[in-house]
């Protein structure tokens, strides 16, 4: 089975120096760009982290200091890998809570204005737990019948996932063949931020989803208490929660200018 596709996909993994979407960096990234015509490109990039890669990382995808010394650092490559995905789906395993915030941070770091408002995001992984309950090399013996040998290589990682979709394409026949339709199944909340930070409610309306607004309209909160953007903006929060906050921000003031 190939993927029915509108426009192209790109199957992305990323290997980190940790799990801290604001504060860990990128040490590689493997894209697998596939076209709606079947045609695919691929392309991994070791990266400079710019920072001292943790043991614990380090023991579990096997880069070091020592591999990326000399690579470029992601905001060298931030333009080439923007230029691959830009205009595309993304899909990944457990993408939608890690990789493509991750991606953002990165993005928006190096000064890239990356939005996810055009694209779909399908989650390999949330289809599978949806499914089975497994993990990535579990599923890739599952559904493929094969072993991972190269588990937290991205490339090896990218390849994976994108042949786990396919597997699961045949397999499930109440799965529709559709990246809109696969993005909605494997997305866990309506979040806006990736992070899920902001939210929508049942009206679709921004609502926070943490601290002491937990479950309040942003545009209540940021009324009644101005200074509350201020100290998010100042604080330790992904960029792109940053990002959306200012958004709806500016969208409330241009409102009333209107």
């Amino acid at each position: 089975m190939e993927l029915n596709l509108k426009k192209p996909i790109c199957f992305f993994d990323l290997e980190t120096t940790g799990t801290n979407i604001a504060k860990d960096r990128i040490v590689e990234i493997a894209i697998l760009k596939v076209h709606p015509n079947g045609n695919k490109e691929s392309k991994t990039w070791l990266v400079n982290p710019g920072m001292p890669i943790p043991a614990e990382a380090a023991a579990i995808h096997g880069i070091t200091d020592e591999k990326v010394a000399g690579h470029p650092s992601f905001k060298e490559l931030s333009s080439e890998i923007y230029q691959m995905i830009r205009g595309c789906d993304l899909g990944g395993f457990n993408s939608n809570r890690f990789d493509i915030p991750l991606l953002a941070e990165e993005l928006l770091r190096a000064g890239v204005d990356f939005e996810m408002k055009n694209a779909k995001s399908v989650d390999v992984q949330t289809i599978f737990h949806k499914m089975e309950k497994r993990t990535l090399e579990a599923a890739y013996a599952f559904y493929c019948g094969k072993q991972l040998t190269d588990a937290h290589s991205a490339g090896a990682d990218t390849q994976a996932t994108y042949e786990v979709l396919l597997a699961q394409l045949d397999r499930y026949p109440e799965l529709k063949n559709d990246i809109a339709e696969l993005a909605a199944f494997s997305t866990h909340n309506d979040t806006l931020d990736f992070a899920g930070f902001v939210r929508r409610n049942e009206e679709g309306e921004p609502i926070f989803g943490f601290g002491k607004h937990k479950g309040r309209l942003v545009d209540e909160v940021l009324e009644q208490e101005p200074g509350y953007l201020g100290w998010i903006l100042n604080a330790d929060f992904p960029l792109y929660t940053k990002k959306v906050l200012t958004q709806i921000k500016l969208s409330k003031l241009n409102n009333r200018l209107g």
